[in-house]
């Protein structure tokens, strides 16, 4: 199962149920793929010229420096770090823009995200309020930040 992060936009609560956005955690192959495209499809405009700045660079610097075909691996980097980072890239922009976090969502599919953040949505605005057990051993939880990226995922530990 994947997980998505719930982004809702700033303004009143009821409009942010229908237009919350699912980010979801994990690969992505099509910003594997085409990085600067993906970037600015997700309007990463600042991202995008910083990802075909630093691939030129480091094509260039393999050629300027003798490397040959050494120069246009490294500039693969960019593509395998926008493919790894290009959610936590997404939800940093998001948040830049005034939206908030509501949480992290496990689901199959993307309809079925939004079903299920639709459904605790509904719940959190009824009068009753859920019952959250106490962590059985708290000492044991892990803090919360990065652990493989340079980003940090919310909702994760």
């Amino acid at each position: 199962m994947a997980s998505y992060v719930v982004m809702e936009p700033p303004g009143r609560k009821g409009e942010a149920a229908s237009n919350a956005v699912f980010v979801r955690d994990g690969f992505s192959l099509v910003a594997f793929l085409v990085p600067p495209l993906w970037l600015l499809w997700y309007r990463l405009w600042i991202e995008a010229a910083l990802a075909v700045a630093a691939a030129l660079a480091l094509g260039a610097l393999g050629e300027i420096a003798g490397f040959g075909m050494t120069g246009t691996l490294l500039s693969l980097l960019v593509s395998v770090y926008v493919g790894l980072e290009g959610a936590a890239l997404r939800i940093a922009a998001l948040r830049r823009r005034g939206w908030h976090e509501w949480g992290v969502v496990e689901a199959d599919r993307a309809g079925d995200a939004e079903l299920r953040y639709l459904a605790e949505a509904d719940f959190a605005d009824s009068a009753v309020e859920p019952v959250l057990a106490p962590s059985p051993q708290p000492s044991r939880a892990r803090p919360a930040g990065p652990a493989l990226g340079l980003l940090n995922y919310p909702g994760r530990a």
